[in-house]
């Protein structure tokens, strides 16, 4: 068990890492006239993508309460 929960806290790290690496590329891209609009959509929606997987594995590290 303790196994699988250091995984998805490793998993989730990782995660985040990517995460502000995409918005501080995104934030430099913005600051450019000449920035390809169809990539930095993209980067704007892995990164929503990252947002949605890192919130669902924390929601795994919650453990089920009986009613």
């Amino acid at each position: 068990m303790m196994n699988d929960r250091d995984s998805l806290l490793r998993q989730i790290h990782e995660m985040r890492s990517e995460h502000r690496d995409l918005d501080t590329v995104i934030a430099l891209l913005t600051t450019q006239s000449a920035t390809d609009q169809l990539h930095l959509l993209r980067l704007k929606k892995r990164k929503l993508l990252l947002k949605d997987e890192i919130a669902r594995l924390e929601s795994r590290l919650i453990p089920d309460q009986t009613a």
